[in-house]
């Protein structure tokens, strides 16, 4: 009996232990560097996925437009069984009769079957050569929509990940800051209770400490909701565990290229002109459409079938006879009046090919505006993160030197609080200064829309 028990305690563990890292590993965790997350999320994410079937769905729909002009193949069958036969009147005279009179018959086979194979090949549309033309346009337009669409995903997910740094790294400062106020509260408190200080300088303390107490949660709560928008932009579920390989500071080191700033825009490089582009292309075509409607349409067809009936169901029967029959023919549609409907259809879609080519105007100015103006931002941002740099480190002296002062009486409690607050404010505009040379770098990428960046991914 104790054999027995030891075996099902020692089983019973054995299983637990087998199971337990099963359970452990069913939430799925992932760590990524900027350059590794990108990589994911323009294999994974959603819109990325689903730009890649419109390309697919574009060759499908090129390959059934020109299937339309390729020989064309249709069978059918028909059988008929006359339940109640159909009675026809003859004249009777034709069987000796009298002359006036009509004798009622049934003619043909109660039952009859026929096959019949038609070969069809159009020979001339002009409706069908644009049509080829605007499936070609079409598989171009969702190449570059794909290429669109990776290039927002890619600015996204940089955003995201340079959001997450953000919060990470300003919680990171906030419970420094916390730390060393609350220390400092700590000490001036007793110092207080000794009656070597004003209470006015505790309660001075006390505020900062609470802000800063709020402030830290609020970025907690915010880290989550980033994290959340980049496991979003990656294609991962919200509730899979995700970490995070490089800083704020390297990513922004490495992002800031003076020489970048020499980069030329190629308009043609732009997939906003791209894609305008092949907005003009489908207003020609269907123009080009409307006028092709006014050419003849020529097809022809070659049709085989046989036929067989009886009384009974011996149609199957290998001496029941079949008789062939086969019609070729050819088939001209030519238009001729329209109550010029055909003219008005056309010098619509005419005037919509200039509406389009006048919206590639505008296009590629806003490029070269939206240029211009991302261009000043990612310099502005140097500019700001080198400033924001260096007044950091005087915020942090003169910081360190009012709680000096203050520890030693010299100032008051009001004069080390706007020192903190202004040290805590310059972290603030240091933090956001990294982020927005990394997020205005890649905006800049997207309208440049580099070969390199298209070769890399």
């Amino acid at each position: 009996m104790n054999h027995k028990l030891l075996y099902v305690w020692v089983f019973s563990i054995l299983a637990f232990a087998k199971a337990y890292p099963q359970q452990t590993t069913n939430q799925d965790s992932y760590s990524f560097s900027l350059e590794e997350a990108v990589n994911y999320g323009l294999e994974h994410n959603y819109q990325t996925i689903n730009a890649k079937r419109d390309i697919a769905i574009a060759l499908k729909q090129k390959w059934e437009t020109t299937a339309t002009g390729l020989p064309q193949i249709n069978g059918g069958l028909n059988y008929q069984n006359q339940l109640i036969q159909p009675v026809s009147f003859l004249p009777a005279s034709f069987s000796g009769g009298p002359e006036g009179e009509f004798v009622p018959g049934i003619f043909g086979p109660k039952q009859n079957m026929s096959l019949t194979a038609t070969l069809s090949q159009l020979i001339f549309d002009g409706s069908y050569i644009v049509a080829l033309e605007a499936s070609s346009t079409f598989i171009d337009f969702s190449e570059n929509a794909n290429n669109k669409t990776k290039l927002e995903v890619r600015k996204g997910i940089i955003n995201a990940y340079g959001g997450v740094l953000l919060t990470q790294e300003n919680i990171n400062i906030l419970t420094k800051n916390r730390n060393n106020v609350q220390e400092s509260l700590n000490e001036t408190t007793k110092v207080f209770e000794n009656g070597l200080a004003e209470e006015e300088d505790v309660e001075q303390l006390q505020i900062t400490l609470s802000q800063l107490n709020n402030q830290l949660t609020s970025s907690i709560r915010q880290k989550e909701i980033a994290l959340d928008m980049l496991k979003l932009a990656l294609g991962i579920e919200l509730k899979a565990v995700i970490t995070l390989k490089d800083n704020l500071e390297s990513l922004a080191i490495k992002n800031i290229n003076p020489s970048f700033s020499n980069e030329v825009l190629d308009l043609e490089l732009s997939v906003d002109y791209q894609i305008a582009y092949n907005f003009t292309q489908q207003r020609k075509l269907e123009y080009k459409l409307e006028r092709a409607k006014s050419l003849p349409t020529v097809s022809g067809f070659i049709n085989y079938g046989t036929l067989t009936a009886n009384n009974n169901f011996v149609l199957f029967n290998n001496n029941q006879p079949w008789f062939d029959n086969s019609i070729a023919g050819l088939s001209i549609n030519l238009p001729i009046f329209s109550s010029l409907g055909r003219k008005a259809a056309q010098d619509r879609t005419k005037i919509a090919w200039d509406q389009a080519l006048t919206d590639l105007d505008r296009t590629k100015e806003e490029i070269r505006l939206s240029y211009q103006r991302s261009l000043n931002n990612y310099q502005t941002a140097i500019d700001n993160y080198s400033t924001s740099k260096d007044n950091l480190r005087l915020a942090e002296r003169i910081e360190n030197k009012n709680q000096i002062k203050f520890r030693e009486g010299i100032s008051s409690s009001f004069d080390l609080r706007q020192a903190q607050t202004q040290l805590y404010s310059t972290q603030a505009t240091y933090l956001q200064s990294m982020y927005e040379v990394i997020t205005e770098k890649a905006h800049l990428e997207t309208i440049l829309n580099t070969p390199e960046f298209l070769n890399k991914n």
